[in-house]
C-alpha cells in the first residue's frame, strides 16, 4: 500500500468490496444488483480456492469492485480489489496503442514491411507489414510452439531475445500474409521490438511513461523480470487429475504478446480511454476500434489488440487472456458505457462466461440472443457423423465421437447441440459446426469467432499395418528448431520424442497421418521412389514445420551440435 494514498482510501482497499454511489440508482436497486454479481462468483468465494477481482464501471465510475476467494492459499491471503494480476493476452491492446502513438508522430507506418524494423527475419517471398502483426494476418508460426518443439518446458524462463532468435530461423509462414487470419502471439512479440528499435525505448518502459503513468494505472507495469518483487501481486493455480490446486505461475519475462501485470480498477481506467480517447486522441482511438481486414476485404473482427464484436446483439470491445493459472477477461459495451473486468487465478475459472453473466445482471432485456435453439433430429444421425476428419489447408485434424448421448469432438470443451439438420453449436457457444452429405458425412465445415469457415474432409484411407508403422520408425531434424527427433515404436504405437519433452503419442489416422492427444498432426512424407523422407508437424498456430530423416551417423552429429548449443 502506498503511503501516498489517503487513510480512507487505504481502509476501503483492503476490504474485499469497492462499492461507488450512483445517482441514478437508489441504494436498494444497487444492493440488488451487487448481490446478484455476487452469487455469480458464490463459487470462487470460499477460502480453499483461487477466485476472482471483479470490477463493473458505468459511464467511467467505478460502480462496483470485489475481490473473491484467494490470492495465495499457501499464506491465507484473499483476492482483492487492487490485487495484482497477470493478464496475458489482455496485454496485447497496450502494444497495438504503443505502435499507433509512433504511427501518429510519423516514426512508422502500418503499412511498413516488417523488414524495414527487422530485417534479421527471413525473407518470405510476400510482404508482410505492421498491420498484418497487429491483425493476425500475417501467418508467421506460433512462438510458444516453437519453443516447444525445440526442446523448451513450460517452466523454463522465457526471455524476450529467446523468442526473437526462435523466429528469425524459421523459413516459412503458416500462410500468405493477409489471406488467412490466425490468433499468433509472435506477431505482438514482434510488434514489441519494433517499438522499442524505433522510440530507442523498450515496450515496458514507453508504455510506462505514454499510457499508464497518464491515465493513473499505477499498478500497471509489463514484466521484464519474473523474480521482482510486485506488491500484492496474486499467485495462479491449476488443478491436478485428483482436483488439488498446484501452483501454476509463468516464468516469463517477454512481452508485446503478454506478461502485463495490472488490477481491475487501472483496466478500467483504461477502458474510459478507449471511450473518450484522452490519451491519444480520437484518432489513435479509432484505429484501436477498427476491425482489420482480409486481402479479400472480409472484416475479422479484431482491432488494435482488440475484440471488436458483438454480444447478444450489443456491440462490444473486449479481449480475454490465459497463461498458466491466470485467466482473465475484459468486455467493454461502449453505447452503454458499461465496462466489465475479471481477473482470476485458477485455470478451472471461465472468466469470459462470468463477464457475460454480469453484463445480464447490469443491461437485462437489452440483450438479445446470439445462441440458435436446439432442436431434434432423428435417431441415428449424430451417430453417423462420428469419424475423423481432415483440413487439407491447415493440415489439422478434428474427431468426433459419439459419448454419452451427444456428439463430442475431442479437445472442444462443450457437446455438439444440434441447431438444424445439418449444423451444430458447441455448448452454449455461437461456433457453427455444419455437414455436407450428412449420410456420408463427406465434409465438415467449422466457423468458430473469425469469419473464414475451415473446410474438413472425412479420412476414409485405411490404417497402416505393423510392417508400415515399422518403416517409420527413424530419427529426424528440423534446423528451424535445431532440434532432432525420435520416431520410436512402443506397444504397437509410434512415439515422437526430442529433447526434454516426454514426447507424444501417434494416434493413427489413416495413410501416413497421425494425430496426438495435445490435438496436433503428424504426417510422414515420401520421395519420389515412396520412401520415407521426412514428417511434418501441424498445430492450429504451427502449420507443416518440416522434419527431415536423417540417417543414424547424422543424428549422432546433429544432437552432438544441439548439446553444444545448449
Amino acid at each position: 500500500m502506498r503511503v501516498a494514498r489517503s487513510a480512507f482510501l487505504s481502509a476501503i482497499l483492503t476490504a474485499s468490496v469497492i462499492p461507488v454511489a450512483d445517482a441514478q440508482d437508489t441504494s436498494a436497486s444497487r444492493a440488488d444488483l451487487h448481490k446478484r454479481v455476487d452469487a455469480i462468483f458464490a463459487p470462487w468465494a470460499g477460502t480453499q480456492t483461487p477466485g476472482c477481482a471483479v470490477g463493473v464501471s458505468r459511464d467511467g465510475v467505478p460502480e462496483y469492485v470485489r475481490g473473491y476467494g484467494m490470492s495465495n492459499l499457501e499464506h491465507g491471503i484473499a483476492i482483492a480489489p487492487d490485487s495484482v494480476f497477470h493478464v496475458a493476452s489482455v496485454s496485447k491492446q497496450f502494444t497495438a496503442f504503443s505502435i499507433l502513438l509512433l504511427a501518429q508522430e510519423g516514426k512508422l507506418s502500418l503499412d511498413d514491411d516488417v523488414h524495414k524494423y527487422l530485417p534479421e527475419l527471413a525473407d518470405y517471398g510476400k510482404p508482410l507489414t505492421l498491420s498484418h502483426l497487429m491483425h493476425h494476418t500475417n501467418g508467421l508460426r506460433e512462438q510458444g510452439q516453437l519453443l516447444f518443439m525445440s526442446g523448451w518446458r513450460s517452466d523454463d524462463v522465457f526471455a524476450q531475445d529467446d523468442m526473437l532468435k526462435v523466429l528469425a530461423k524459421q523459413r516459412g509462414l503458416n500462410f500468405v500474409p493477409g489471406s488467412e487470419v490466425s490468433y499468433n502471439n509472435s506477431g505482438y512479440v514482434l510488434l514489441a521490438e519494433i517499438v522499442k528499435r524505433v522510440s530507442g525505448k523498450a515496450l515496458p518502459e514507453f508504455a510506462r511513461e505514454r499510457i499508464f503513468e497518464p491515465l493513473g494505472m499505477r499498478d500497471t507495469q509489463f514484466q521484464e523480470d519474473h523474480n521482482k518483487i510486485v506488491p500484492r501481486r496474486a499467485a495462479a493455480y491449476r488443478s491436478d487429475e485428483k482436483g488439488a490446486w498446484r501452483t501454476s505461475i509463468p516464468s516469463a519475462d517477454y512481452y508485446g504478446s503478454s506478461t502485463l501485470l495490472t488490477t481491475v480498477g487501472d483496466v478500467l481506467k483504461w477502458q474510459q480511454n478507449l471511450v473518450d480517447g484522452r490519451i491519444g486522441g480520437k484518432d489513435v482511438q479509432r484505429q484501436m476500434l477498427t476491425s482489420g481486414r482480409l486481402n479479400d476485404g472480409t472484416e475479422i473482427g479484431y482491432g488494435g489488440g482488440l475484440r471488436v464484436r458483438s454480444c447478444r446483439g450489443l456491440k462490444t470491445i473486449g479481449h480475454d487472456g490465459l497463461e498458466g493459472g491466470y485467466r482473465a477477461d475484459t468486455i467493454l459495451f461502449p453505447e452503454q458505457r458499461l465496462g466489465i473486468v475479471a481477473l482470476c487465478n485458477g485455470t478451472t475459472i471461465v472468466p469470459d462466461e462470468l463477464t457475460r453473466e454480469v453484463a445480464e445482471v447490469y443491461l437485462g432485456d437489452q440483450l438479445g440472443t446470439d445462441i440458435k435453439p436446439e432442436v431434434t433430429v432423428p435417431p441415428g444421425r449424430r451417430e453417423a457423423l462420428a469419424g475423423t476428419y481432415w483440413n487439407p489447408v491447415t493440415d489439422e485434424v478434428a474427431r468426433l465421437e459419439f459419448k454419452d448421448g451427444a456428439l463430442r469432438a475431442a479437445g472442444v470443451r462443450g457437446a455438439l447441440i444440434p441447431t438444424g439438420a445439418e449444423t451444430f453449436r458447441v455448448g452454449e457457444t455461437v461456433q457453427e459446426w455444419s455437414f455436407r452429405n450428412i449420410g456420408a458425412a463427406t465434409e465438415l465445415s467449422i466457423v468458430d469467432f473469425w469469419p473464414t469457415a475451415r473446410i474438413f474432409r472425412r479420412v476414409d484411407e485405411p490404417k497402416p499395418t505393423a510392417a508400415a508403422l515399422e518403416a517409420l520408425v527413424g530419427q529426424y531434424r528440423s534446423d528451424e528448431t535445431g532440434t532432432t527427433y525420435t520416431v520410436a515404436l512402443k506397444d504397437g504405437k509410434l512415439l515422437l520424442q526430442w529433447l526434454k519433452q516426454p514426447g507424444m503419442a501417434l494416434e493413427a489416422v489413416g495413410g501416413d497421418r497421425f494425430a496426438t492427444a495435445q490435438s496436433w498432426t503428424v504426417t510422414f512424407t515420401r520421395s519420389t521412389g515412396n520412401a520415407v523422407d521426412g514428417l511434418t508437424v501441424t498445430s492450429r498456430r504451427l502449420r507443416r514445420l518440416q522434419l527431415q530423416r536423417v540417417e543414424p551417423e547424422q543424428a549422432v552429429a546433429a544432437a552432438s551440435r544441439q548439446a553444444g548449443a545448449r
